[in-house]
């Protein structure tokens, strides 16, 4: 009940927006060429407004930095035009919750469900945030990391594609697809369950010093890189290679000597992988401490 209630609230705000929206969109003309105001409006139409303050409903202000909010949430171009329609759907936006609220609708069962729903996730955040506390990442980690990967790649790199099926008959039919002539890239749309499978199973580069040892394989199963290293370009497995309950169906698409990146070039990208890493387990810690402190009935 209350996740039927969260996607009702959810999807009565999208229409409340939409509707915002094409407020703006009717309004625009108004705003920009307004009919002459009574004499005893022309006071409240020409007094200026305070400082950050770009709009006034009824006496609730609206602020500059809420319109440069929704200008950067929008991902558009900042432009006159933009501003404009941004700012007609915040004015109209404000004008539905003061209908809402002068109707009562703050009393109603399912606002108080998503407005309590809303808290805890609010909360939750707040105490992650403030709970969780990942190690630091130095210089050193990131260098470390780039040797350590460095250290491990190969004389040659492969840019792979794998069919991915999760039984041996489905696999035996692919090949025998494959062998008649079948297309690899629509064969991978139709049967693969695998990484990439909508893009015909194109993987990324990869390199394994060779012979390959566990542990050095760039996150690849032992097998699969095994299987990968002996085929020549262009060629396709001659049979599938099982790695728990699925079965992989290699071909290797290009074959290069290995493009090792720089430091420089990698260390953003690398730092930010470890404090990935951190994060998580950090995250992991403070769930098995709560879970030690809990009585959990399941």
């Amino acid at each position: 009940m209350k996740h039927e209630q969260k996607q009702d609230l959810k999807a009565t705000f999208k229409r409340g927006m939409a509707a915002a929206a094409v407020f703006s969109a009717l309004v625009a003309p108004a705003f920009g060429a307004q009919p002459p105001a009574p004499a005893h409006a022309a006071s409240v139409a020409g007094a200026s407004l305070p400082a950050g303050v770009i709009a006034r409903i009824n006496g609730v202000a609206i602020a500059q930095s809420d319109l440069d909010a929704a200008v950067r949430q929008s991902g558009q171009q900042d432009t006159p035009a933009l501003r404009t329609s941004l700012k007609n759907q915040l004015i109209a936006r404000e004008l539905f919750r003061q209908a809402a609220q002068k109707e009562h609708y703050d009393t109603h069962a399912d606002v108080k469900a998503g407005v309590e729903q809303a808290k805890a996730m609010l909360m939750m955040q707040a105490y992650l945030r403030d709970a969780i506390k990942p190690a630091p990442v130095s210089d050193a980690d990131v260098k470390a990391k780039y040797d350590s990967i460095v250290a491990s790649l190969g004389t040659n790199e492969y840019k792979p594609s794998a069919i991915v099926v999760k039984d041996a008959a489905t696999a035996k039919t692919v090949l025998d697809q494959l062998k008649k002539g079948g297309d690899f890239t629509q064969l991978a749309k139709q049967y693969s369950a695998g990484p990439a499978a909508a893009q015909g199973g194109a993987l990324n580069w990869v390199s394994f010093k060779t012979p390959i040892a566990e542990g050095q394989t760039q996150g690849w199963p032992q097998p699969l890189a095994e299987a990968l290293v002996k085929l020549p370009q262009g060629a396709v497995s001659s049979a599938p290679v099982q790695v728990g309950n699925a079965f992989w169906i290699l071909r290797v698409d290009q074959m290069r000597p290995t493009q090792i990146p720089t430091f420089d070039q990698s260390k953003a990208q690398l730092r930010k992988e470890l404090e990935q890493v951190a994060v998580a387990k950090a995250t992991a810690q403070v769930v098995t401490d709560l879970v030690k402190g809990a009585h959990i009935e399941q």
